[in-house]
């Protein structure tokens, strides 16, 4: 029964979270709407996910969420760098194939959208096989560095949270 009516905990949790520090303001208001929005949007698109993941691992979860925050914080200030002070010259973009030990589709789903929240990188495409990520750096003078940063920075993270 609790299960019909709370389908997914954690995303409740994480919307109503969402919603407080989008609406800006900690009134009684806000946290009641939030919670609405939590329970609803979860209940609504449950038939969505017949197969929803299985997280292992939820402190790894924190641990993973500060790595990625800080990993943000220093790659914006390495664009800036980039931005300001290198000449166009010795810039050197690259395309990278990250090949995936992953299956899930949702914890692929999640290091994609890492890798793209990350400035100076996007990730183009996910192979037709989903055995492999096509990523857009900015600047990679070692592309394979890059590769390797990827898998043991993430990849090694979201295996262990999800599988």
């Amino acid at each position: 029964m609790i299960r019909k009516l709370l389908p997914h905990p954690h995303l409740t949790l994480l919307l109503t979270v969402v919603w407080l520090l989008l609406a800006n303001s900690y009134t009684m208001n806000s946290l009641v709407f939030g919670v609405i929005m939590g329970l609803v949007i979860p209940w609504v698109t449950a038939p969505y996910w017949p197969d929803r993941p299985v997280i292992r691992r939820f402190p790894k979860i924190v641990e993973y969420v500060l790595i990625v925050l800080w990993d943000i914080i220093v790659s914006n200030l390495v664009v800036a760098k980039i931005v300001l002070f290198m000449p166009k010259s010795k810039l050197q973009p690259a395309w990278v194939t990250v090949p995936l030990d992953l299956v899930e589709p949702e914890s692929i789903t999640v290091l994609a959208g890492t890798i793209t929240m990350t400035p100076g990188t996007l990730t183009a495409e996910i192979a037709a096989d989903g055995h492999s990520l096509l990523v857009h750096c900015l600047h990679a003078p070692d592309p394979d560095g890059v590769r390797d940063d990827i898998k043991a920075r993430y990849e090694r993270r979201l295996k262990e949270i999800f599988e």
